[in-house]
């Protein structure tokens, strides 16, 4: 667990964060933007956003763009439905769960977005098309971005609002949580990719 979590500062050095950039504009008011990120008006007190969240939306956003890519590199529409022999879910399902996952957890649970989720659907549906999967994972992608870059250093201090495992956990470190589920099914999407279609691998975008 990470117990100590950096105390909000007056001025945040978003040079620390590498690929995000400052600017002032005619107003006086700073804005940030950094690869992946939208960028986010800073008034002249800095308290309300977290560095830690700043660094964590920009590990989704990055992710996040690798598995669209993922998608993009598949040959055919029929591929992403495809099962390797001893393996339950194809790739497109992986997709629909993890999409699922991310607007429950982020969106619905941190950011207060409408949401409804079918978990047993996520692995039932089939037939999508990739254009249709890469729309969906691109609005994750910005909703996840948004809610995440949003986060005070006190949101993120606080108990996530549902034990979803077998010990409660700071909302912190259920997104560091979530991070590495998202990671661990986008591994098994390109390695399902590859073993099904003959397929290379794909130059990721970095951050």
């Amino acid at each position: 667990m990470f117990a100590s979590i950096p105390k909000p500062v007056r001025r945040i050095r978003w040079d620390w964060v590498k690929g995000v950039h400052t600017s002032v504009n005619a107003a006086g008011t700073s804005t940030c933007a950094t690869a992946g990120l939208p960028g986010a008006a800073l008034a002249g007190d800095t308290d309300a956003v977290s560095i830690i969240g700043v660094g964590l939306a920009a590990l989704f956003s990055r992710d996040l763009t690798r598995l669209i890519q993922e998608l993009e590199a598949f040959p055919s529409d029929e591929a992403l439905w495809r099962r390797a022999p001893g393996v339950n879910n194809s790739a497109g399902n992986l997709v629909l769960h993890l999409e699922g996952n991310l607007r429950e957890y982020i969106g619905r649970q941190l950011g207060q977005v409408g949401y409804s989720r079918a978990r047993d659907r996520e692995f039932a549906l089939d037939g999508l098309s990739r254009d249709e999967l890469v729309r969906r994972m691109g609005q994750v992608k910005e909703l996840v971005v948004t809610v995440v870059s949003g986060l005070s250093d006190a949101d993120l201090l606080a108990i996530y609002p549902e034990q979803v495992l077998e010990a409660a956990l700071s909302s912190h470190d259920f997104l560091v949580h979530l991070h590495g589920h998202l990671n661990f099914h986008l591994g098994q999407i390109d390695y399902l990719r590859r073993i099904l279609t003959e397929g290379s691998a794909v130059a990721f975008a970095g951050l």
